[in-house]
């Protein structure tokens, strides 16, 4: 790839859109609505450390946007591909608790899909910076 740096970067931004979109789209969902409005989903409570955490986790694909554009090509492989495994976790292990509805499952899928492919690039990417 050319522009590994550039195409990572615009990869987590798809990334981070696509967790976006299933968060506001779940937001239709009167069940799932009506949870949040009492303060949880299934057995998640809505915490203040709770939402402090999940913001600390949501906060790294932000900063990947950043950091993928920026870093030295080596450290960029490892900071990209260790970022991206952590990501895959935390995605499967939310689809591993409580009843998930057919769009978390497809977005779920999407966002899967495009953080094996930033591990994909990151490890195969151009030595060029």
């Amino acid at each position: 790839m050319k522009n590994t740096p550039n195409a990572l970067s615009k990869l987590w931004v798809f990334l981070t859109l696509n967790y976006i979109f299933c968060d506001v789209f779940s937001l239709y969902l009167s069940s799932h609505l009506q949870e949040l409005l009492n303060g949880g989903i299934g057995e998640i409570k809505f915490t203040e450390t709770f939402l402090l955490n999940f913001a600390i986790i949501m906060e790294i694909p932000l900063v990947m946007v950043v950091l993928s554009y920026f870093m030295k090509l080596k450290i960029n492989r490892i900071i990209n591909i260790i970022a991206a495994t952590f990501m895959i976790i935390i995605q499967v292990g939310s689809l591993a608790t409580g009843k998930n509805s057919l769009h978390y499952w497809f977005f779920s899928s999407i966002e899967i899909s495009t953080l094996l492919l930033i591990i994909g690039i990151a490890f195969n990417g151009s030595t060029k910076k």
